[in-house]
């Protein structure tokens, strides 16, 4: 089933248990409002990231994989950044300061590898759903696909993921990931709260947050594999 059409000649899926559990979401009026805004914007002007990696946050880790959630608010809007992995970019494209920040706080609290991959696609593959609460952007205009219905659809999976699933760990950057907190059941989950990555925030209390082994330390608690942060 293609919850897009074709975008630009590129059919646009999602994983199957996510399919399963959003079939109902899919269908309601906002989302097919949606689904025709991004089509035309696609149309008409440059948008990020490419159509096939809308999902892709969802296509490498499917609903039941899921461990842990990491927030951002909105895809890169610069050339060759967004791939549809919050706070990741493709090998071989500079580290945004926002990741730059991460994979240093990373190293602090953890040890990690210096020449690590900024593609966080093996975090993905092991259970963390990098979710942008906008998954679309046009490029060079940060913000630009905000309140066309992308936020009510992301809120409804971390409801979903809070009602359906247990122990999860959610990890929150920035006071708008914060408010998102209010949709989580915190006697299920795990809810890690910090200032963003961000150059403006993060010495204010990002750095020396730990949720790399604070998640860690809670999967191991409730018997499920901890992430390897260093891959």
């Amino acid at each position: 089933m293609l919850f897009f059409a074709i975008i630009l000649n590129m059919k646009v899926k999602i994983e199957k248990t996510w399919k399963e559990q959003l079939q109902a979401e899919f269908e309601k009026e906002y989302f097919q409002s949606l689904r025709d805004f991004v089509r035309r914007e696609y149309q008409t002007k440059t948008v990020y990231p490419r159509p096939e990696n809308i999902f892709k946050a969802f296509n490498l880790c499917p609903f039941d994989k899921t461990k842990v959630v990491i927030l951002g608010q909105d895809p890169y809007h610069e050339l060759g950044q967004a791939h549809g992995l919050a706070f990741s970019v493709r090998n071989g494209v500079a580290a945004p300061p926002s990741l730059v920040n991460i994979f240093k706080e990373l190293e602090a609290d953890i040890g990690g590898n210096k020449t690590r991959s900024t593609d966080l696609s093996s975090w993905a593959e092991q259970g963390v759903l990098l979710l942008n609460a906008t998954l679309t952007v046009v490029a060079g205009s940060a913000g630009s696909h905000q309140r066309y219905g992308w936020e009510q659809f992301t809120d409804s999976i971390i409801k979903l993921l809070s009602e359906k699933k247990n122990n999860l760990v959610f990890i929150l950057w920035g006071a708008y990931a914060g408010s998102k907190a209010d949709l989580i059941d915190q006697s299920r989950h795990l809810i890690l709260k910090s200032p963003h990555p961000s150059p403006l925030s993060s010495y204010r209390g990002f750095f020396g947050c730990r949720h790399f082994s604070k998640s860690n330390t809670y999967l191991k608690n409730h018997g499920i594999t901890e992430i390897d942060w260093s891959k």
